[in-house]
């Protein structure tokens, strides 16, 4: 069995942004995980929603919270295959998120240039994992629609 480590949580992303990708939407998944378990999956519904506040990670914090009875995410880890945006990270902060993982670097939106100070300040943050995978997903999805 495959352990439970950063690669394979975010594998699990990996396949909710292929979800994504299969339905026409920016390939971004995320996984919710507490106790070495996923609580929670999600990938951008931005256009099956039109709505667009329904990215991966606010899908992912509503399914979480709602699954744990509160609003903070202090125990968990959030995996998503793009580093969130200023919005997302703002709403993991609000959230108490415990650590974020993610796959991609976002040059052109991601927190990091921004809004580097948006997330909580105990959330742990791990970035690069499987971020050439995450990266040719986005990469692919934008040139097929150019």
């Amino acid at each position: 069995m495959e352990p439970f480590d950063d690669v394979y949580f975010m594998k699990r992303a990996f396949q909710e942004a292929r979800l994504a990708y299969d339905q026409g939407e920016v390939p971004v998944g995320a996984v919710v995980v507490a106790n070495n378990r996923i609580i929670a999956r999600a990938h951008n519904l931005t256009e099956t929603l039109t709505d667009v506040t329904a990215h991966a990670e606010m899908q992912a914090i509503t399914a979480a919270s709602n699954l744990v009875g509160g609003k903070y995410l202090n125990e968990c880890t959030l995996y998503v295959t793009l580093e969130p945006c200023v919005m997302c990270a703002g709403a993991l902060g609000w959230a108490q998120l415990g650590r974020l993982v993610y796959g991609a670097a976002d040059e052109k939106r991601g927190f990091s240039k921004f809004a580097p100070k948006a997330l909580h300040p105990k959330t742990e943050v791990t970035g690069g994992v499987m971020a050439d995978d995450c990266s040719d997903l986005m990469t692919a999805f934008f040139q097929e629609r150019r």
